[in-house]
């Protein structure tokens, strides 16, 4: 059977990018803080994660005062990072090894409340021709369907989750979410310490431009994303270090 990644891995530039993600990933977990005490930079890294991802889609950074209702967006960006933090995150990522479609529609569930009008579509994709075939192309990737590097299969899942936009609102933070997930359960950030999004943030016209590229499945527009990805995959992993040296005693 092929590998559908295969010929994505052998893109200009896409295996060096790769590895060099990964190298930075793993110089992040070796680091003194982080051999044991990686739970308290985890949960730094979250909340970055989270104020960035909500940014990019227009979102408040601001975290609410105790007791004070939030921006929907940063809001539902936090919850989703809840269940990607501490003892949560184990059985998040166990849902998304057998089961990734339904931990989608919880991610989208925490995302997307209070943003849509009918509670009834969260976590609910949207059914329009195609949008479920792709989800279950997309499933078969994550369950097992390619052997390409790990930063490889995140940027895709990534990618695939912002063209396809499948719930139609809050697609943005589920789509850095799954690629999260991809990071945890393929052991490239096995701690969940890097932060990505904030790479994604600081370049957000890039990152929109790329996904964009992405979306039309040209060989020059999905090499560039997965490319892009992976630089903020390492650009996330510095961000990652900083935490780990603010954190050290």
């Amino acid at each position: 059977m092929n590998d559908p990644l295969q010929a994505l891995v052998e893109f200009p530039g896409v295996r060096e990018a790769a590895d060099r993600a990964r190298d930075a990933l793993g110089e992040v977990h070796r680091h003194k803080t982080n051999r044991r005490g990686w739970p308290t930079t985890a949960a730094e890294a979250s909340v970055r994660a989270a104020r960035a991802s909500a940014s990019i889609d227009g979102g408040s950074t601001e975290l609410p005062a105790a007791g004070m209702v939030g921006d929907p967006v940063l809001t539902g960006a936090l919850r989703v990072a809840q269940a990607l933090d501490g003892d949560a995150l184990a059985i998040t990522v166990s849902t998304w090894q057998r089961a990734p479609l339904q931990a989608l529609a919880k991610l989208h569930v925490l995302a997307a409340a209070g943003l849509v009008e009918d509670e009834a579509d969260l976590g609910r994709p949207r059914t329009e021709p195609g949008v479920a075939e792709r989800l279950d192309l997309l499933a078969q990737l994550v369950t097992g369907g390619t052997k390409a590097p790990a930063p490889v299969l995140a940027a895709v899942v990534h990618g695939e989750l912002m063209a396809l936009t499948p719930f139609g609102s809050a697609d943005g933070v589920v789509a850095r979410a799954a690629s999260r997930l991809v990071a945890v359960s393929t052991g490239l950030d096995p701690h969940n310490l890097g932060v990505p999004e904030v790479s994604w943030l600081r370049r957000r016209q890039a990152y929109l431009d790329a996904a964009a590229g992405f979306a039309t499945g040209t060989a020059q527009g999905v090499g560039s994303w997965v490319v892009l990805c992976c630089g903020a995959l390492e650009a996330g992993a510095r961000e990652a270090l900083s935490i780990a040296e603010s954190a050290a005693p």
